[in-house]
C-alpha cells in the first residue's frame, strides 16, 4: 500500500464519525524506485491532507526531508516536487495493519494490499 493510497482511506465501521487518518502498524515497508512524474505529483498535492501524509511519513521512518508544511508554488519546485513522489509512490507498505482511530479495529495489509471489507455486524 502506498502512502498516496493510506492518505484517501478511512473507516466505515458502524459508529465511527470520522475514522481518519488510519493508524499504519507496519511489519515490513519495501521502498522502489518509481520514475519522477512531476505532473502527475502536482495535481495530487491538492487532493492530500498533508499533515497525514508528513505522519504517516514519520510513522515508517521515512520522512527525510519532507517539510512539516506545504511549500507555496510547489509546481515549480522540483527538488520538493521528487522529495513528495519518493514518500507518495516509492514507500509502500508490504505487510502489517491500519488501526481505526475511533474504534481501534484493524485492518490487514497483505502483499501491500489493505483489506478495508468489513464485517456484517460492523456495517
Amino acid at each position: 500500500m502506498k502512502l498516496l493510497t493510506h492518505n484517501m482511506l478511512t473507516s466505515h465501521v458502524k459508529g465511527v464519525t470520522k475514522g481518519y487518518p488510519l493508524l499504519i502498524k507496519a511489519t515490513a515497508v519495501k521502498v522502489n524506485e518509481v520514475e519522477f512524474n512531476p505532473q502527475f505529483v502536482s495535481r495530487m498535492i491538492p487532493k492530500l491532507e498533508w499533515g497525514v501524509l508528513v505522519q504517516a511519513a514519520d510513522w515508517l521512518g521515512q520522512r527525510e526531508d519532507l517539510p512539516a508544511e506545504l511549500v507555496s508554488d510547489y509546481e515549480k519546485n522540483d527538488d520538493f516536487l521528487k522529495k513528495v513522489h519518493r514518500v507518495l509512490l516509492e514507500v509502500e507498505v508490504i505487510e502489517g495493519c491500519l488501526q481505526c482511530p475511533e474504534s481501534g479495529r484493524e485492518f490487514p495489509i497483505s502483499k501491500g494490499i489493505p483489506n478495508m471489507l468489513l464485517n456484517e455486524d460492523e456495517v
